[in-house]
């Protein structure tokens, strides 16, 4: 199997030469991001707005960061508000809100290591970002006619269901599954673990059966005809025999909603909406939808305090559309116990608003 390549991180302009402007600086700050342990998705998410930051300041006569003042920051943000995509709509004060953090990261940082003075950033007025429900979300009905499109009769086809089967019974990220590894999948126990999730965070989830009988499937007759030596034991491979990447696992599932022809747009976070939709509609208490979806915190003042996976898979088996019927006819487990007694950190509005949010920054980072 081909190695993986490190992702190819934005160019920031200016004079690399100059050990003060802005080239030499973000390197000092991206590998002090590294050596505290920041995610390689938030290291290129930050690089990519500095990068976009420092070609306004160029086009304004500003190669260095000592040069920059709180106007010329409130000028860059004014710009934001009244810049128009290619279809002549603005910005999401989402998406500005993206650009605008890792700038005033990025002068705190020069700051407090002294090669400022002054922080031009440190009263930023961030923009305030509204709570929207998801765009779109599929009924079960639509679920099963989007899951449906993949042909289990051809190799890819079988590993698409495999995929689709389990972005739909899970909700994780498009990242989360691209990482999987054949060991992360426990079918005796029906669970899925997730490593270094979002926030470095691991997370152990329940997985429905019917996925796992897909996955199964996929292991057994078109994993082995993908993989080639060495096997570093990613679970999902392309036709190459590599790893997805985020933005490749993204197009797959966007062809296989346009496919269904239901009006309706999306891709991989569609069914993580999906997901934490259909579970609510059944009853499942917010609590087990946010460990689902590794949402720890969803306020600045309540914390998610974590459940048993005992309990929130006998939730998932009760709640999630998508099973398959027992052998002896009974259609699931039998009632699950009682929760734990902890806080509510969020209402469903607000789990759902924040799924939308997430999409909006896989949308960023697919630009």
């Amino acid at each position: 199997m081909a190695a993986k390549q490190a992702p190819k991180l934005a160019t920031i302009p200016g004079d690399p030469a100059d050990v003060r402007g802005f080239p030499v600086l973000v390197a000092g700050f991206i590998e002090w991001m590294r050596v505290t342990n920041y995610s390689e998705r938030t290291v290129e998410g930050r690089m990519l707005s500095l990068s976009y930051f420092a070609a306004f300041l160029l086009e304004r006569g500003i190669s260095r960061p000592v040069d920059v003042t709180r106007p010329v920051i409130e000028r860059y943000q004014r710009h934001l508000y009244h810049a128009r995509k290619k279809d002549g709509q603005p910005l999401s004060f989402r998406y500005q809100h993206t650009r605008l953090t890792p700038v005033r990261a990025f002068f705190k940082w020069l700051s407090r290591n002294r090669h400022i003075l002054a922080n031009p950033a440190s009263e930023m007025d961030l923009p305030k970002i509204e709570k929207r429900l998801p765009r779109h979300v599929l009924t079960i009905t639509e679920s099963e006619k989007v899951l449906a499109g993949a042909d289990p009769a051809t190799h890819n086809g079988l590993r698409d269901r495999a995929i689709l089967e389990t972005l739909y019974s899970t909700g994780i990220r498009r990242a989360e599954l691209v990482n999987l590894k054949l060991y992360d999948i426990d079918a005796e126990r029906g669970t899925l673990m997730v490593r270094q999730g979002k926030g470095k965070k691991d997370r152990m989830i329940p997985i429905g059966d019917r996925a796992l009988a897909w996955i199964e499937k996929y292991q057994a007759d078109v994993r082995p005809t993908l993989a080639s030596a060495p096997d570093d034991g990613v679970l999902f491979l392309t036709a190459q025999g590599e790893a997805f990447t985020p933005n490749r696992l993204t197009q797959l599932a966007r062809d296989y909603v346009a496919k269904a022809d239901l009006g309706k747009s999306g891709a991989c976070h569609l069914f993580r909406h999906t997901m934490a939709t259909l579970m609510l509609e059944n009853g499942a208490d917010i609590r087990f939808i946010q460990q689902m979806l590794g949402h720890a915190e969803l306020s600045t003042t309540e914390i998610y305090t974590q459940v048993s996976i005992r309990a929130l898979k006998e939730v998932h088996a009760r709640t999630h559309p998508a099973k398959l019927e027992r052998s002896n006819g009974t259609a699931g487990p039998a009632a699950p116990a009682a929760a734990p007694a902890l806080p509510v950190a969020a209402s469903a509005a607000d789990v759902l608003a924040a799924l939308d949010h997430e999409a909006d920054e896989e949308d960023a980072e697919s630009v």
